[in-house]
């Protein structure tokens, strides 16, 4: 190697040679010794950025605002790679913009073709290339191989995406969030929903490598030994599914790997976490779907889906590896459990161990937040309106929760006052009171006193609610006459169509703005083109979950949160609703467009973190607290400390 020593600088360390994480990649969100005011400082370093810092928003002493004690987090740690083996590691693999002087400095001459082609260019080609596949699973596939595959030169994707549908995550990570971050609007639908639902579906045929960790039965007893069998020890999010509701396309078992993975790759793209602190993971207890059983590609268990005791006893053997394997401080996110095992894992959970479930509590806060947007038109506050639920399951019990705890805290009702302006929906009819011996815990509590109602229009006719909001997953449930009869009530009815697939969705954007004659406020699960109503062009608003828990993930890993409280996800909700304008609203969106998801992300943070501390020792350890020292510029300095971090994580992906 050309050196791999370190000199000391203000206690800070500066690289002199070598290729030894020169991008900070490993290091780059940990905790680092705590120091008091300090310098921002920007060293370049193999054409990336090298930053070092006691003081992320101080760019010299004299410009501290005050004396603040803070935890930073910063490169500091650095791996060795050279030759052949650094164009084979996808974390810090450049391809062809490696420059002269550092194929010499990296004993790359004679490894790469002669020209340099920076990233730019890359970008450019291969966002063509990709462009080319007509289908979206292949899209998929190759972009999630360029990040993790072992490969040699990056720059071979030119040849290999056009005679293999793969190769492309797995080849150059920094190329693939580059290309994420620059064209998140284009690629979000083939990295996520609803292009990963497909790939779950056929992830048995198209699997090439693990990209992940999968814990099965036959690992009970050892679930510890696994975790530690993963390459990363300083791991801060985790995503873990056990497959059983994938989407709304059911049990996919062991295949629903593609979630977690696609999760990650969010959080890092969006939010900024690096890619090695995260780990998605499968559990695997078997699966009841018949055509996966006897498909001779599955790649899971061949049994019937464990329950009860079985069931439990491995989901705790599971927790309690995390937490003493990787710490108090890792966020545990569960993916895509059935309704009955989703909402007593979370309420078992949250009490000891830091864990977010993204389908209950990510979902209510990005409709919530649409909510509060929406009512920058409407007029009034929470409390003065009344909410009507599609749909009791998972998703509508968990938004309908949160209003209430917003309305709650902005009205100062009791929660119970709270959830009286809140009304459910089910299979069965409108949820009231004389139903309550047959009615699921969950939805007693939004039981109450109203004669029997058996249809939707009938409820909106009789609650007169300003918000509907679907969950259902009941295709076209929200017809010409529930529409017309909540513009009849509202002059601006909000409806919210939020159940995926398109095809499950209970209303489709041109529906509801021409059934309206233009005055709804609408929004979706999933994606609708724009519609143009009487000369007026409306922009249909995406409740997209991606909205929120990249900069939640972020918030909660900086503010070194060990719980999670509803205040917290209340605050993101919050965070997103505010960073939304009339202007947006008057182009039918209640959410800001995602093209500044990373500036959204890190005012989501700010907001994240800012309220773990206010709740103090609760949601925070002792020694975190010691970083909230000044109340009142606390959200100014998380704020900025956020972005300027952003913007590092991204500089170092771009290089």
């Amino acid at each position: 190697m050309a050196g791999s020593g370190e000199e000391k600088n203000g206690g800070v360390a500066a690289v002199s040679g070598g290729v030894e994480d020169a991008y900070g990649e490993d290091r780059a969100t940990e905790d680092q010794p705590s120091h008091a005011v300090g310098r921002l400082r920007r060293q370049v370093y193999m054409g990336c950025f090298i930053f070092s810092s006691t003081c992320p928003w101080c760019f010299n002493q004299a410009q501290a605002p005050f004396d603040y004690t803070v935890k930073i987090v910063m490169p500091c740690h650095f791996r060795a790679f050279s030759g052949h083996s650094l164009l084979r590691d996808p974390r810090h693999n450049k391809g062809l913009s490696f420059t002269e002087k550092e194929r010499d400095a990296h004993y790359l001459r004679g490894l790469l073709p002669p020209i340099v082609l920076y990233q730019e260019l890359q970008e450019k080609r291969l966002l063509q290339n990709v462009r080319q596949f007509e289908v979206p699973l292949q899209r998929y596939m190759a972009l999630m191989d360029l990040q993790a595959r072992t490969l040699i030169s990056s720059d071979a994707y030119t040849f290999i995406l056009l005679n293999d549908p793969s190769g492309l995550q797995e080849r150059n990570e920094r190329l693939f969030y580059k290309l994420l971050v620059d064209n998140v609007e284009e690629l979000l639908p083939v990295v996520y929903t609803p292009t990963v639902g497909e790939a779950c579906q056929k992830y048995g045929s198209i699997f090439r490598r693990p990209q992940g960790l999968y814990i099965s039965l036959k690992e009970k007893g050892r679930i510890l030994e696994v975790l530690r069998n993963w390459p990363e020890k300083s791991i801060q999010v985790i995503v873990v599914t056990d497959g059983e509701r994938i989407l709304g396309l059911g049990d996919l078992g062991c295949q629903g790997m593609g979630i977690p993975v696609g999760k990650l790759a969010l959080y890092s793209a969006l939010g900024g976490v690096r890619p090695s602190a995260c780990l998605p993971i499968t559990i695997d207890v078997g699966t009841n779907n018949e055509v996966l059983l006897k498909d001779e590609f599955y790649i899971g268990l061949r049994q019937k889906r464990a329950t009860g005791q079985e069931y439990s006893e491995l989901l705790d053997e599971f927790m309690s590896a995390v937490r003493q394997n990787y710490g108090q401080k890792v966020l545990v996110q569960f993916e895509d459990f059935a309704n009955h095992n989703a909402f007593a894992l979370l309420e078992k959970y949250r009490e000891n161990h830091l864990v977010f479930n993204d389908d209950i509590q990510g979902t209510a806060a990005v409709v919530l937040a649409g909510l509060i947007a929406a009512l920058k038109s409407v007029g009034g506050s929470l409390g003065d309106h009344t909410f009507l639920f599609f749909g009791a399951g998972e998703a509508g019990t968990g938004i309908a929760e949160l209003v209430a705890l917003a309305i709650s805290r902005q009205s100062k009702f009791s929660i119970d006052e709270a959830r009286n302006k809140i009304w459910l929906v089910d299979s069965k009819g409108l949820v009231v009171r004389s139903r309550e011996g047959t009615l699921q815990p969950f939805k007693k509590r939004y039981a109450h006193e109203h004669e029997p109602i058996k249809d939707l229009l009938g409820a909106v006719k009789a609650i007169r609610p300003t918000a509907l909001i679907g969950s259902a997953g009941v295709a076209r449930s929200f017809t010409k006459e529930v529409v017309e009869a909540m513009s009849s009530i509202n002059k601006r009815p909000i409806i919210l169509a939020l159940s995926n697939p398109t095809s499950q969705s209970e209303c489709t954007a041109e529906q509801a703005y021409s059934w309206s004659q233009g005055h709804a406020i609408f929004g979706s699960g999933s994606p609708f083109d724009p519609v143009k109503y009487n000369n007026k062009v409306f922009v249909p608003a995406q409740a997209n979950n991606a909205y929120i828990f990249p900069g939640f993930g972020l918030g909660v890993v900086i503010a070194g949160a060990i719980r999670v409280t509803d205040d917290m996800v209340l605050a993101a909700a919050e965070g997103l609703a505010e960073q939304v304008t009339l202007e947006h609203i008057d182009k039918g969106l209640i959410y800001p467009p995602f093209s500044i998801i990373r500036k959204i992300s890190a005012n989501i943070a700010a907001r994240v973190a800012e309220k773990a501390y206010d709740l103090g020792s609760f949601a925070v350890s002792c020694s975190s607290l010691e970083f909230y020292q000044h109340e009142k510029q606390v959200h100014i300095v998380l704020l900025f400390y956020v972005q300027a971090w952003l913007v590092i994580s991204l500089a170092r992906k771009i290089w």
